[in-house]
């Protein structure tokens, strides 16, 4: 009976080391992919900041066109 209650002791062991190592991956992953998100939404800032500068540019060569 002692047996049997070490090996389960054991795996239950096991579970919880590599549930822990699971946590800290996916801890990695997930500020990884913060980091990715807010380099794109800085990406996608400046692409709007230049497409309102073409905009803005083409707009005055229409009112000097007329």
């Amino acid at each position: 009976m002692s047996e049997e209650i070490l090996q389960r002791l054991t795996r239950l062991e096991e579970a919880v080391r590599r549930a822990g190592e699971t946590l800290a991956r996916l801890r990695e992953d997930n500020d990884r992919l913060r980091r990715d998100v807010k380099r794109l939404e800085d990406e996608r800032r400046q692409a709007l900041g230049q497409v309102d500068a073409i905009l803005k540019d083409l707009g005055k060569l229409d009112l000097e066109a007329s």
